[in-house]
Order: C-alpha cells, then sequence, then structure tokens
C-alpha cells in the first residue's frame, strides 16, 4: 500500500510542483474528497479521516497535530516549519495516504477503490493502478 501512496503522492506532486511532502499528500486527500464525499456522505467522508489520522498517527508522531475540519480537508502543521525533517514529512504523508488507501480497500474492496482512484487522476498510467507493486 505504502509504494500505491507513495506513487499516488508523486503523481499529485508532479502536477503542483510547489507540493511536496505532507502538502502533496494533503492535496491527494482532498482530491480524493469530492468522490468520496459523493460515494460515503460528508459525515462518511469525515469519518474515513479521522479513522485514517489515528491509524498514520499512531507511526507518525507530526500527524497527531493534524486535525479534520468541518469541510472534511486536513489541516496540520505547516510544511514549511523546520521543526519536522523534511524527509518525516514526506514519509508521513505517504502513511497517511497509504492508511486511507487501506481502508478504503477494507470498506468497498480493491476494484472500487481502483475505479475511484482512476476517476480522480485519470491520466495516472495503468501500470500505477496496481496495489502489488
Amino acid at each position: 500500500m505504502r509504494n500505491f501512496a507513495a506513487r499516488l503522492i508523486a503523481h499529485e506532486a508532479a502536477s503542483a510542483p510547489s507540493d511536496s511532502g505532507a502538502s502533496a499528500a494533503f492535496a491527494v486527500s482532498e482530491r480524493m474528497g469530492t468522490h468520496l464525499t459523493t460515494l460515503m456522505g460528508s459525515g462518511g467522508h469525515r469519518a474515513l479521516l479521522m479513522r485514517t489520522l489515528v491509524l498514520a498517527g499512531a507511526e507518525v508522531p507530526w500527524l497527531r497535530d493534524t486535525r479534520v475540519t468541518v469541510n472534511g480537508t486536513l489541516e496540520g502543521p505547516d510544511p514549511a516549519d523546520d521543526s519536522i525533517d523534511p524527509n518525516d514529512l514526506t514519509e508521513g504523508g505517504v502513511v497517511l495516504i497509504a492508511q486511507m488507501i487501506g481502508l478504503l480497500v477494507a470498506f468497498i474492496g480493491e476494484r472500487l477503490t481502483l475505479q475511484l482512484v482512476h476517476e480522480v487522476w485519470p491520466k495516472l498510467p495503468a501500470s500505477d493502478l496496481n496495489f502489488k507493486i
């Protein structure tokens, strides 16, 4: 799941070069948010994000300071904050998205999760739409 999450984040960062690490991961979450809200409602989307943060925060301490806003976006430490190592920001972003994707696979299955990802990023190469690599 982490490799898949890293590919999604890299794809998102390539479309917005100013985004990297946690910023790109938060952007991935936001882009998926519209589709997730349609699929599970705003309450379900927020619940998914909150559970994702609990799971990811167990592995990545700085994510414990991240919150889900009322409109279903993530609000966390400023990526320009020098107190968090850039590598930790990047790794935290990967863990965050991997946990989110893992929860989606558990709730709606692998096929529907990949279909959702393809709807959000239609230009993502087909070879990247695989959890196994």
